[in-house]
């Protein structure tokens, strides 16, 4: 039986606004940056960002709506990536040494990946779509935490909310995300992909909401200028987007997965 509060999030089309906030939080951590700089291809050519973001909403449909196989051939083909994906730091980063060994199998790594994803998407979700109580953040938690295990988070996966904003709170207290040069060109790349003119409106949404969604911390970091006119346009597009979704029949805003299930 598909678990009802992660599939009632993950249907919506819109949740897509909280992936680049995640992916950027990703890469402050600067072992995530590293991997990602030195095995992903989807800096070069024009079309390679899109097709990669596309594979990885099948990736997330697949284990959200698919039935049992189709979740563990998705879950393999996940870890045949993760186990390619190893080397070393090319240069310091924060407490980082030049040649520190990173591996995208790494527990910790995958934890944070995980983390990013489950505060992230609950996030957009409730400006866009709807307010979650905290019995279904919590279920949130609980129903995605065997994907996280099973791609080798080990121990600690959060499987309450408190959890989570707990875990949150240690990462960024032991000084270990730190935006470095790798994270900063990525970014770019996530914010403003080639061709990203063709679709300058919602390239512009994405960007309001990735940054101005992001722990001041980290967009400090980042060197990204927020002000309050941002601000304000972030909640702009917040109440239009939102109105647009009621307006919006299932048809048009959940992906097609999610219908038939």
């Amino acid at each position: 039986m598909t678990p009802a509060v992660s599939a009632r999030i993950n249907a919506e089309r819109f949740a897509l606004l909280g992936w680049s906030r995640a992916i950027l939080l990703q890469l402050a951590h600067p072992l995530v940056a590293a991997g990602v700089a030195d095995h992903s291809s989807f800096r070069e050519g024009r079309l390679t960002a899109a097709v990669r973001l596309h594979q990885t909403v099948r990736a997330m449909l697949s284990l959200t709506f698919s039935e049992e196989a189709g979740r563990a051939v998705t879950l393999e083909g996940i870890r045949t990536i993760h186990r390619r994906v190893n080397g070393t730091l090319r240069e310091s980063v924060g407490p980082f040494a030049a040649g520190m060994h990173y591996s995208a199998e790494d527990p910790s790594l995958l934890l944070w990946v995980h983390a990013t994803l489950l505060e992230s998407i609950p996030m957009v979700y409730e400006r866009l779509s709807a307010p979650l109580g905290e019995e279904e953040r919590d279920r949130y938690c609980q129903e995605t935490a065997a994907v996280a295990r099973a791609l080798g988070a080990v121990e600690g996966v959060p499987e309450t909310w408190r959890d989570l904003r707990e875990y949150m709170d240690r990462v960024y207290g032991t000084g270990e995300i730190v935006v470095g040069r790798q994270a900063r060109e990525l970014a770019q790349a996530v914010l403003a992909p080639p061709l990203a003119w063709l679709i300058a409106p919602a390239a512009r949404v994405n960007r309001l909401f990735t940054v101005g969604l992001l722990p001041r911390l980290v967009r400090d970091q980042y060197g990204f200028r927020w002000t309050a006119s941002d601000e304000g346009a972030l909640n702009r597009w917040t109440i239009a987007l939102r109105t647009a979704r009621r307006m919006t029949p299932d048809v048009v805003a959940l992906w097609p997965e999610a219908r038939r299930r």
